[in-house]
């Protein structure tokens, strides 16, 4: 059995976290599979935004912990993949990252919940940094979630190790929004539908600036910017966009509905 799930549909690829049994823990496995799927939409044009989301009650336990000696359950050869590498992918790649978090989120996963573009969790859904209950710490997300959180809320998380529901991790930043099961798939869609509405440049562009601004000073950044601004404008993409909005019709790349479907 597959430990994630791809599919593709509409612009859109969904990779499915599939490993319920262990609570989608980050074995080397899953690891493996989870980036390979990730460079296959990466590699294929027609993939706009990729939604990771999971089976079962639980999106993500972090470290798969009885696999900590590094030895894998099957015998053939597995990617190695580093933690460091998978969080810094979605902020490099190109194509914009939704989380659709369908359960509980803790030490690891909390980093991915963190790490994506636009994140939503299951409001019943438990988070949490529950590291120092095992006798280590949030090291590594610490990257991540530190920059979204106010320092009085990162110390009572990091150092409590205490569970809490999605609605606290949406106060304190660490998600963008917090939602009940009857409405998740309306918000997924929701902001899926804004991301294809944007060009694919235009997006990767806005990526770039999310990335890169903060690390720069003032003066730097405004001539950056300035530079990257005047190139965009003289693209094609922006050619077609401001003509689209005069005109009032779609862009030519926001994905239409096949009139073949039934």
């Amino acid at each position: 059995m597959s430990l994630v799930l791809s599919e593709t549909r509409g612009g859109v690829c969904t990779v499915t976290l599939n490993d319920p049994e262990r609570k989608n823990s980050l074995s080397p496995e899953l690891l493996a599979e989870m980036m390979d799927a990730f460079d296959a939409a990466e590699a294929d044009d027609s993939v706009r935004v990729i939604v990771l989301t999971n089976s079962g009650n639980t999106f993500c336990a972090g470290a798969n912990l009885s696999q900590r000696s590094g030895k894998s359950e099957t015998e053939k050869p597995l990617r190695r993949v580093e933690g460091a590498e998978m969080f810094a992918h979605f902020a490099k790649s190109p194509k914009p990252y939704v989380g659709k978090i369908n359960g509980h989120c803790v030490a690891g996963g909390m980093g991915i919940a963190a790490a994506l573009d636009y994140t939503v969790v299951l409001d019943t859904a438990k988070m949490g940094f529950t590291e120092v209950r095992i006798g280590v710490a949030p090291a590594m997300i610490s990257v991540l979630c530190l920059p979204k959180m106010r320092a009085a809320d990162a110390r009572a998380a990091f150092l409590r190790g205490n569970r809490f529901l999605a609605p606290e991790a949406e106060r304190i930043g660490l998600i963008n929004r917090a939602a009940s099961a009857d409405e998740i798939d309306d918000v997924v869609d929701e902001v899926v539908t804004d991301l294809l509405a944007g060009a694919p440049a235009a997006l990767a562009a806005s990526k770039r600036l999310l990335a890169e601004v903060p690390q720069m000073s003032t003066d730097e950044a405004f001539a950056w910017t300035a530079e990257l601004s005047g190139a965009l404008f003289r693209t094609d993409d922006a050619k077609e966009g401001m003509a689209a909005f005069l005109e009032k019709r779609p862009a030519s790349w926001i994905p239409q509905p096949d009139s073949g479907d039934t």
